[in-house]
């Protein structure tokens, strides 16, 4: 580990060079922190890339890990991570020092792309700008228990924790939600109730409409119904309450509010669970995020930055950014592609409804309107969506044409991936169902006191995927050494509603109906 702030600036080249391509960036729109460059070693820049850019994180086994697969990787000639950039004001960004002078222009360039999605994407809106002075808070922290409990014990539960980071609400953080408990009649019962008080009866006036003329009042607030309103009320505040009265998507949050942790646990969750959401946006716009800045990069370089005898390094360096494997899906290539797209679409006006209901497929090739709307669009988008909305609102079957987008599957009985079909819905539908809460099971709290035992009830939220037993098997039993007591998950294997109950020693797996 190593700290950045007592690290060397830039030698002198690379500061003229930063300056430039900042007052290039600037020109062309983009609106950024300031950025702050450090030159790191390979070994080094494979370190803070386990550390997922921040240096002064909480020790743990699992960068060690991460740290000798990138660095292998690196060492073989696998791959090569040529930048690394954070979310912070102002933002640190990292350059390897072997790179050549072209690289280090691209990828100035590049940062500045990122820099300006930080600041002004919506979705990273309400992140922590100073993470790197929380996760150094943090890591002392852990420091401080690892001391007094011992590292294996600690360890251990921060594996549990780790396991389990994915279950969080992604939108948690900018959204307040609102419970029953608001509701100051059935609070006032409840209330009286937990006193030993005989609930009594509310007053009428409670459920009376705010009219001051008299006359109006057998008409608005008819006796019967006010009376039955009084007494339904009192009968649900009688009847006991399933908590969390609706589905919390929050697990861990709501493991931190409820379960019987010790004081140390309790902290080191809550540090795994406000890590988990910091890093949820750039999840969220990983596709948007790297094709803001390799279009900006690319624009950036191929218009005022690479010079006469730079151009083809650039070009091959590019090349292998956003070169397309058969395999996976790049998002640096799918998100400058869009933003091309939309980009020439508002500039050419092929959009709209007059466009869309267009049947003519030669007219619509050579559809031309004099708009010039394409920058602002891009910039506009940049500000308000994230993967998912961005995808569903601007991948057309155009560009799925264009770009020779098919879905695939893995054939069990020839063993090998093919095709399953070159259909634009089925295409989009797949993609989508990659991106919704990052291709990861959405999982709701549901009971915490199921059937009277203390026990916490999970739901999946099937969307035609099933869920592996395996992965879900160590979940829950992880999730019991969370929460001290047996935890259930509902969810639909091979078409049946099934119910999977981990004790913290095996899994039970029962069909929903069946005795």
């Amino acid at each position: 580990m190593f700290d950045i702030r007592y690290r060397k600036g830039l030698p002198d080249e690379l500061r003229r060079m930063q300056d430039h391509v900042q007052t290039i960036a600037a020109e062309a729109g983009l609106d950024f922190f300031p950025v702050v460059f450090e030159m790191v070693e390979p070994e080094e820049m494979s370190m803070l890339a386990a550390y997922g850019g921040f240096p002064t994180r909480y020790p743990h086994w699992r960068f060690g890990m991460e740290f000798e697969q990138l660095q292998k990787s690196y060492v073989y000639g696998l791959s090569k991570i040529y930048e690394m950039v954070i979310n912070t004001d102002p933002c640190y960004a990292y350059l390897m020092n072997c790179n050549a002078a072209v690289d280090q222009k691209l990828v100035m360039a590049h940062v500045y792309g990122h820099c300006d999605f930080f600041k002004n994407n919506m979705w990273f809106g309400h992140t922590n700008r100073r993470m790197l002075d929380v996760m150094a808070n943090h890591a002392t922290r852990i420091r401080r228990i690892i001391d007094k409990f011992g590292t294996e014990r600690v360890e251990q539960f921060i594996d549990c924790c780790l396991s389990v980071e994915n279950l969080i609400d992604v939108h948690g953080a900018a959204i307040q939600r609102q419970t029953d408990d608001e509701d100051p009649i059935r609070a006032a019962l409840r209330a009286q109730q937990q006193d030993g008080a005989a609930p009594e009866l509310p007053s009428a006036n409670h459920f009376k409409a705010d009219v001051d003329r008299s006359y109006l009042d057998e008409y608005v607030n008819p006796p019967d119904e006010v009376m039955a309103r009084r007494e339904r009320a009192l009968q649900e505040s009688l009847q006991p309450k399933r908590h969390p009265s609706h589905p919390e998507r929050d697990v861990l949050g709501f493991i931190l509010a409820n379960a019987p942790l010790h004081g140390w646990q309790a902290d080191i969750l809550a540090i795994i669970r406000e890590e988990a959401l910091y890093f949820a946006p750039q999840g969220q716009t990983k596709i948007m995020n790297e094709g803001w800045a390799t279009f900006w990069h690319t624009k950036l370089m191929t218009e005022k930055l690479a010079s006469a005898d730079e151009i083809v390094d650039y070009a091959d360096h590019h090349s292998g950014t956003v070169a397309q494997s058969p395999y996976r899906l790049n998002p640096y290539k799918l998100g400058v592609e869009l933003f091309r797209d939309l980009e020439a679409r508002w500039d050419t006006g092929r959009h709209g409804r007059e466009y869309e209901d267009c049947d003519d497929m030669a007219r619509r090739r050579d559809w031309f309107v004099d708009e010039r709307g394409g920058l602002q669009k891009v910039f506009e988008v940049r500000r308000i969506y994230n993967d998912l909305q961005f995808v569903d609102a601007f991948l057309t079957e155009d560009f799925c044409r264009e770009n020779g987008f098919f879905a695939y599957g893995y054939d069990t009985k020839n063993k090998q991936y093919v095709i399953e079909s070159t259909q634009f819905a089925e295409v989009k539908s797949k993609l989508l169902d990659q991106l919704t809460n990052f291709g990861q099971p959405i999982i709701d709290v549901v009971d915490a006191n199921f059937e009277n035992r203390g026990e916490l009830l999970l739901a999946h939220s099937h969307t035609g995927s099933d869920l592996k037993v395996d992965w879900a098997e160590t979940t829950l039993a992880n999730l019991t050494k969370l929460w001290k007591r047996p935890v259930a998950l509902e969810t639909r294997l091979d078409g049946k509603p099934v119910r999977l109950r981990h004790d913290g020693k095996e899994l039970v797996r029962n069909t929903i109906g069946e005795t």
